[in-house]
């Protein structure tokens, strides 16, 4: 059973996460960094998994990208600039499941909802998300490019969410910890509620993992995210 963690203390100021990112770069990474992000087991595991998938998973590189494509003419594919282990920013993928140029309006929809205040955007009733892309987020099929970022190394399959640059600069100290440990296509967050979840739940979490990682807690982690894909728990 996956103990819950203990609640955070307020969180110190935003310019915390400069300090932390300063502190961590002026230090060697291999005498600091926790067993998550060095780990040669966790890295062996996301090597095969991702490779072993790809290949199983090959009717879902056909099939997919020409529904995408199909519903407006638009690219299958979503590229984004996420922030990974140590605040070293990466391109992750995703499958399109917005409409075309929907960044743009982000900002609007948010202010609309008073959500600019969190480092956490996320729109509620999304109304960029396509008739396909609510079928493919339901399903997490949008999240299966990711395993080439796992299998590049950017990724691994278990880890806390990688999350845009504008939103990890929002960081303060407590938070830019998550930054410690590869970012995940699945995570303790994301098997907890997913989007369901609070910012400051989500930070437990990430956090919880972060500092209690084990070859075991990823696997309860991968079991528990086939039962929340099957029931679709806390999707959008």
């Amino acid at each position: 059973m996956i103990q819950p963690p203990v609640p955070l203390a307020s969180p110190t100021p935003r310019s915390g996460l400069r300090r932390f990112l300063l502190r961590r770069r002026s230090s060697p990474s291999s005498q600091s960094l926790p067993a998550v992000a060095t780990s040669a087991a966790k890295r062996a595991v996301d090597i095969t998994g991702s490779a072993l998938l790809i290949v199983v998973l090959a009717p879902v590189w056909l099939i997919v990208p020409l529904l995408v494509h199909r519903q407006d003419g638009g690219p299958a594919l979503f590229k984004q600039t996420r922030v990974g282990l140590e605040g070293k920013d990466f391109q992750m993928w995703k499958f399109r499941t917005m409409r075309v140029n929907a960044d743009a309006e982000l900002e609007d929809l948010l202010r609309e909802q008073n959500r600019l205040d969190k480092p956490l955007f996320k729109v509620e009733n999304d109304p960029r998300i396509t008739r396909l892309g609510g079928v493919l987020r339901r399903t997490s099929i949008d999240e299966l490019p990711q395993l080439f970022n796992v299998l590049q190394g950017s990724m691994s399959l278990v880890g806390p969410r990688p999350q845009v640059p504008r939103e990890v600069a929002m960081y303060d100290a407590v938070a830019a910890r998550r930054l410690q440990a590869k970012p995940g296509i699945t995570g303790l967050w994301q098997v907890s509620g997913r989007s369901s979840l609070p910012w400051e739940e989500a930070i437990r979490l990430d956090l919880h993992y972060v500092d209690n990682w084990t070859p075991l807690l990823d696997l309860k982690i991968l079991c528990r995210t086939v039962k929340a894909v099957l029931t679709q728990e806390g999707s959008e």
